[in-house]
């Protein structure tokens, strides 16, 4: 889900500039990317016959030490475009938890595999931001100026 297509125009206008997005379209294909991330992080394929996710971080887990290391950088990447995007700090905190929780945990051999398996922390920060995202701009929707007349 997309935030982009619940913007009004003036709340979509002010969001925008405080994120230096140039328009609601920008926002949209940034967003896009991360969700591809994410997946490919945390979803690339399906083990048949099962509703387990495999992606590129758990297939990196399998390497210790470097492989853990090789699958943070592009989470954290997720985690730190997510800030240049306008995430609250309160999100922020949550998304580098999970990080923090992913590489620790991750990092046990066998059953930091398994963990990595089943927590998803990509897809678990994406939607975070993407929802975080969707609730200041509902705010800012419903923050409308006051005229006053003189």
């Amino acid at each position: 889900m997309l935030i982009a297509p619940n913007l009004k125009f003036g709340a979509l206008n002010a969001y925008v500039n405080q994120m230096n997005i140039h328009s609601q379209q920008d926002l949209e294909t940034e967003l896009s990317r991360l969700r591809t991330l994410a997946t490919r992080l945390d979803a690339l394929f399906t083990i048949p016959g099962t509703r387990i996710n495999i992606g590129l971080d758990n297939i990196l887990g399998f390497l210790p030490v470097v492989g853990d290391i090789a699958a943070f950088v592009p989470a954290a990447w997720l985690v730190w475009r997510a800030r240049q995007l306008g995430a609250t700090p309160g999100a922020q905190v949550v998304m580098a938890g999970n990080l923090v929780l992913d590489l620790t945990i991750g990092s046990i051999p066998i059953i930091g595999d398994a963990f990595d398996i089943l927590y998803n922390a990509n897809l678990r920060n994406y939607a975070l931001l993407e929802t975080n995202l969707a609730k200041r701009t509902a705010r800012a929707q419903t923050i409308n100026p006051v005229h006053f007349q003189m």
